[in-house]
Protein backbone atom coordinates (compact mmCIF):
# COMPACT_ATOMS: atom_id res chain seq x y z
CA UNK A 1 0.00 0.00 0.00
CA UNK A 2 1.25 3.31 -0.85
CA UNK A 3 -0.04 6.19 1.85
CA UNK A 4 1.29 9.88 2.55
CA UNK A 5 1.89 11.97 5.47
CA UNK A 6 2.37 15.47 5.25
CA UNK A 7 5.24 16.80 7.83
CA UNK A 8 6.65 20.46 7.73
CA UNK A 9 4.33 21.14 4.76
CA UNK A 10 5.67 18.63 2.70
CA UNK A 11 3.62 15.51 1.20
CA UNK A 12 6.16 12.68 1.93
CA UNK A 13 5.13 9.22 -0.09
CA UNK A 14 5.87 5.96 1.96
CA UNK A 15 5.29 1.99 1.65
CA UNK A 16 4.71 -0.68 3.61
CA UNK A 17 3.37 -4.13 3.35
CA UNK A 18 1.25 -6.54 6.13
CA UNK A 19 3.69 -9.74 6.34
CA UNK A 20 0.68 -11.97 6.60
CA UNK A 21 -0.26 -10.76 2.74
CA UNK A 22 3.04 -12.60 1.47
CA UNK A 23 2.81 -15.28 3.33
CA UNK A 24 -0.81 -16.16 1.91
CA UNK A 25 0.10 -15.41 -1.39
CA UNK A 26 3.71 -18.17 -1.06
CA UNK A 27 2.86 -20.90 -2.82
CA UNK A 28 4.46 -23.64 -0.31
CA UNK A 29 1.11 -22.54 1.49
CA UNK A 30 -1.36 -23.78 -0.78
CA UNK A 31 -3.62 -26.56 -0.11
CA UNK A 32 -4.40 -29.50 -2.51
CA UNK A 33 -7.94 -27.78 -3.34
CA UNK A 34 -5.90 -24.43 -3.95
CA UNK A 35 -3.43 -25.42 -6.32
CA UNK A 36 -6.19 -27.76 -8.44
CA UNK A 37 -8.43 -25.11 -9.19
CA UNK A 38 -5.71 -22.64 -9.91
CA UNK A 39 -4.45 -25.25 -12.36
CA UNK A 40 -7.90 -25.14 -13.75
CA UNK A 41 -8.13 -21.47 -14.03
CA UNK A 42 -5.05 -21.13 -15.90
CA UNK A 43 -5.60 -23.58 -18.12
CA UNK A 44 -8.97 -22.42 -18.92
CA UNK A 45 -8.00 -18.53 -19.58
CA UNK A 46 -5.40 -19.83 -22.41
CA UNK A 47 -8.09 -22.03 -23.75
CA UNK A 48 -10.68 -19.22 -23.52
CA UNK A 49 -7.64 -16.82 -25.51
CA UNK A 50 -6.60 -19.91 -27.44
CA UNK A 51 -10.71 -19.90 -28.98
CA UNK A 52 -10.59 -16.06 -29.52
CA UNK A 53 -12.81 -15.40 -26.37
CA UNK A 54 -12.48 -11.59 -24.90
CA UNK A 55 -14.47 -9.39 -22.00
CA UNK A 56 -14.48 -13.00 -19.70
CA UNK A 57 -12.64 -14.47 -17.29
CA UNK A 58 -12.62 -17.93 -15.66
CA UNK A 59 -14.43 -18.13 -12.46
CA UNK A 60 -14.83 -21.18 -10.03
CA UNK A 61 -18.81 -22.02 -9.48
CA UNK A 62 -19.46 -24.22 -6.42
CA UNK A 63 -21.48 -26.73 -7.27
CA UNK A 64 -22.32 -28.74 -4.19
CA UNK A 65 -21.27 -28.41 -0.35
CA UNK A 66 -21.10 -32.53 0.20
CA UNK A 67 -19.44 -33.64 -1.69
CA UNK A 68 -17.82 -29.98 -2.33
CA UNK A 69 -17.82 -30.41 -6.19
CA UNK A 70 -16.98 -27.05 -8.59
CA UNK A 71 -16.76 -26.43 -12.09
CA UNK A 72 -15.23 -23.44 -14.29
CA UNK A 73 -17.25 -21.21 -15.64
CA UNK A 74 -17.06 -18.07 -17.69
CA UNK A 75 -17.52 -14.71 -15.67
CA UNK A 76 -18.39 -11.47 -18.21
CA UNK A 77 -15.80 -9.03 -17.05
CA UNK A 78 -18.04 -6.14 -17.29
CA UNK A 79 -20.31 -7.90 -14.59
CA UNK A 80 -17.04 -8.88 -12.10
CA UNK A 81 -14.58 -5.77 -12.64
CA UNK A 82 -14.30 -3.44 -9.91
CA UNK A 83 -16.99 -5.15 -7.95
CA UNK A 84 -16.22 -6.07 -4.30
CA UNK A 85 -18.09 -8.96 -3.23
CA UNK A 86 -17.62 -9.39 0.35
CA UNK A 87 -18.08 -12.21 2.99
CA UNK A 88 -21.55 -12.45 4.29
CA UNK A 89 -22.33 -11.11 7.97
CA UNK A 90 -23.04 -14.25 9.40
CA UNK A 91 -19.56 -15.78 8.32
CA UNK A 92 -18.28 -13.31 11.43
CA UNK A 93 -18.39 -13.77 14.74
CA UNK A 94 -20.54 -11.13 16.86
CA UNK A 95 -17.22 -9.68 18.35
CA UNK A 96 -15.64 -9.56 15.22
CA UNK A 97 -12.64 -11.30 16.03
CA UNK A 98 -13.79 -14.81 14.75
CA UNK A 99 -15.44 -16.96 12.11
CA UNK A 100 -18.77 -18.86 12.56
CA UNK A 101 -19.47 -22.64 12.15
CA UNK A 102 -20.79 -21.59 8.79
CA UNK A 103 -18.02 -20.09 7.47
CA UNK A 104 -16.21 -23.09 8.66
CA UNK A 105 -18.00 -25.96 6.79
CA UNK A 106 -17.58 -23.43 3.57
CA UNK A 107 -14.05 -22.52 3.74
CA UNK A 108 -12.82 -26.12 4.81
CA UNK A 109 -13.21 -27.38 1.55
CA UNK A 110 -10.75 -24.69 0.24
CA UNK A 111 -8.11 -25.37 2.62
CA UNK A 112 -8.23 -29.37 2.67
CA UNK A 113 -5.15 -31.62 1.58
CA UNK A 114 -1.50 -30.76 1.30
CA UNK A 115 0.02 -30.07 -1.31
CA UNK A 116 3.76 -29.06 -1.70
CA UNK A 117 6.02 -28.09 -3.92
CA UNK A 118 8.81 -30.43 -4.93
CA UNK A 119 12.07 -29.13 -3.59
CA UNK A 120 15.82 -29.77 -4.45
CA UNK A 121 18.78 -29.23 -2.45
CA UNK A 122 16.78 -27.01 0.21
CA UNK A 123 14.87 -24.86 -2.61
CA UNK A 124 10.95 -25.49 -4.21
CA UNK A 125 11.33 -26.76 -7.60
CA UNK A 126 8.87 -24.47 -9.88
CA UNK A 127 7.77 -25.05 -13.49
CA UNK A 128 10.11 -23.54 -16.44
CA UNK A 129 8.26 -21.42 -18.74
CA UNK A 130 8.74 -21.96 -22.29
CA UNK A 131 7.88 -18.55 -23.21
CA UNK A 132 6.49 -19.87 -27.14
CA UNK A 133 4.92 -17.07 -29.19
CA UNK A 134 1.14 -17.98 -30.45
CA UNK A 135 0.27 -16.54 -33.76
CA UNK A 136 -2.10 -13.18 -33.06
CA UNK A 137 -5.38 -13.10 -32.76
CA UNK A 138 -6.51 -9.80 -32.45
CA UNK A 139 -6.52 -7.40 -35.46
CA UNK A 140 -3.56 -5.33 -36.23
CA UNK A 141 -4.18 -2.18 -34.70
CA UNK A 142 -6.39 -3.33 -31.82
CA UNK A 143 -5.39 -2.57 -28.19
CA UNK A 144 -6.57 -3.11 -24.53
Amino acid sequence: MIAGIVKDNLKLKYHWAVADYLQRAARHLASKTDVEQSYAVGRAAVLMALAGRNAVMPAITRVSDKPYRWKITEAPLDKVANVEKKLPKDFITKDGYGITDKARRYLAPLIRGEDPPPYKDGLPQYVRLKNVAVPRKLAAGFTV
